[in-house]
Parts: C-alpha cells; sequence; structure tokens
C-alpha cells in the first residue's frame, strides 16, 4: 500500500513537468522540452479587436487562422521549434498616414497575410529540483514572410535570446522568462532597436487533466527616446485553461492588451497533440 502511495506521488509530482512542454494558450516559454524522439504540434487561432500597426497605419480586428507549431526533441535536454501560420485577416477600421502607409497594395475594407515565421532551439540546461528551480536558455529567429504591402507584416528579421526557469509547487507550475531582442527599424535597413523582452506565467492543476492557467508576456523598448516604428513596447495579458486527455490537450483563453499598441480585448483556442516519432541512436 505505501509503495502505490508513493509511486501516485511521483506520478502527480512529474506530470506537470512532462506537460509543461505544452505551452498553448500561453507563450512564456518552460525550460523543459518535449523529450527525445517526440514531436509536439500544436494549432489553433485567436481573435482580437483593436490590433495596431503603427507602421501602416493599420486598426482593426485581427483573426489569425490556422496558427501552427512544431517542437521537434532532437535529445532529452533540447528540442527544435517551428511556429507560423497561413492565414491573418484584418478587417480594417482606421487608417492613418504612417512611414510604410504608401507602401500598402489595398484599399479595400480587409487585409491579409501568412504569419511571420519564427525558427528557434531550447535547451534546458539544468533539471529541477527539490528546492531549485529548472533553468534554460532559448533562442530564435522571425523570418519576414509577412509583406509590408499587406500592412501586417515590417520585412524585418529579428533575433530573440531568453533565459528560462520554472518550478513546481505542489499544484501549481510557475515560469519565468527574460531575454534579449534585436528587432529591425522597418524604415532603415542600417538601424535596429534592443528590447528586453519578458514572461512570467503560471498553471494551477484543477484536476489530473483541468488547468487554469495565467500570464504576462510582451517586450519593454530600452531606446532613450522614441522607438522606431514597428518595435514599441508590447504586453499581453492571458487567462484561460487546458484539459487533457492521454496526448490530446485543448485550450481556451481571453487576451488584453497592456499598452496603448496592443489589441483590447480577444480570445484564442486550440489544441496540442504530442506523439513518439523516432529514436535517437
Amino acid at each position: 500500500m505505501r509503495i502505490r502511495i508513493l509511486l501516485f506521488a511521483a506520478v502527480i509530482t512529474i506530470a506537470p513537468i512532462v506537460a509543461s512542454a505544452q505551452q498553448r494558450p500561453l507563450v512564456t516559454e518552460d525550460p523543459e522540452t518535449v523529450g527525445a524522439g517526440r514531436v509536439l504540434v500544436e494549432g489553433g487561432l485567436d481573435y482580437v479587436t483593436d490590433a495596431e500597426f503603427p507602421a501602416s497605419g493599420l486598426k482593426g480586428s485581427l483573426l489569425r487562422v490556422p496558427l501552427i507549431g512544431v517542437s521537434v526533441g532532437v535529445s532529452p535536454i533540447a528540442e527544435i521549434q517551428i511556429d507560423g501560420g497561413l492565414h491573418n485577416r484584418l478587417t480594417i477600421d482606421e487608417r492613418h498616414r504612417a512611414p510604410l502607409s504608401s507602401m500598402l497594395s489595398g484599399t479595400g475594407e480587409t487585409t491579409s497575410a501568412v504569419e511571420d515565421l519564427v525558427i528557434g532551439t531550447k535547451v534546458r540546461l539544468v533539471p529541477e529540483g527539490v528546492t531549485r528551480p529548472s533553468f534554460g536558455f532559448k533562442f530564435a529567429t522571425k523570418l519576414p514572410n509577412a509583406s509590408n504591402e499587406s500592412g501586417l507584416g515590417l520585412d524585418t528579421t529579428d533575433f530573440f535570446a531568453s533565459i528560462l526557469l520554472a518550478k513546481t509547487v505542489q499544484s501549481v507550475r510557475v515560469v519565468g522568462n527574460v531575454g534579449l531582442g534585436i528587432l529591425g527599424d522597418p524604415t532603415r535597413g542600417d538601424r535596429q532597436n534592443d528590447v528586453l523582452t519578458y514572461g512570467a506565467s503560471f498553471a494551477r492543476a484543477i484536476t489530473q487533466a483541468a488547468e487554469v492557467v495565467g500570464e504576462i508576456n510582451g517586450r519593454i523598448d530600452t531606446r532613450n527616446g522614441d522607438a522606431p516604428v514597428g518595435t514599441e513596447s508590447r504586453g499581453v495579458v492571458r487567462f484561460g485553461a487546458r484539459y487533457t486527455i492521454g496526448t490530446l490537450r485543448a485550450d481556451a483563453a481571453v487576451l488584453f492588451g497592456v499598452t496603448t499598441h496592443d489589441p483590447g480585448v480577444g480570445i484564442a483556442a486550440g489544441f496540442t497533440y504530442v506523439f513518439d516519432a523516432f529514436r535517437l541512436p
């Protein structure tokens, strides 16, 4: 009987750590990886109001669907991530004169583009201990797939590097990120803006299958004076829930913008699926 109790306690302790690599609907990155030879696939959508694009001068309601992410475990402590989307559609409520507004190819009530592709690598450096949080590192590059002619892209290549840490305390998983973002200036090819990136999230287990989650995630402009257009401080607060059945997890969340450049409110929903894909030699 005592052995069964100990095994049950071990499963409850380990389960949040194994599941923590599954991010949706959160953006804050957990240092735990998906696992060697495993593949995590996630898909979803989000819809926000008052989405603002300062470089093109557009503002309106933005639908992004489907948002797709794939993480491949290349070792017990490392994974490769690819994130993007196929269709972003902005229903335009306002148009303002902006640095790139003359490049817009459309004059209608809507505009669309693909999502910028982000390719990154995450490595867990230190595993979690009884009193010690786990630590990791992630670096990623955002590619300019969304065109500035659509008004939804900046045609810049950006680089991000972050330190990741996390700790599970009873039924609560707490995650924190801090890092650097190097953002290209869409109006000049010889200038950039360095921003501080941040994130803090929690996941509270209600049952073995259900969790409530929340976070604040964004970036802070560190430049003296005005930031280059499109590189301003940004932040979003999310609150939601996740429900896991086997290797499939469903999620939903509400979103709230933090700064004047962020969306007003929004919703997000999606799923995550993890499976064993290959064996490492």
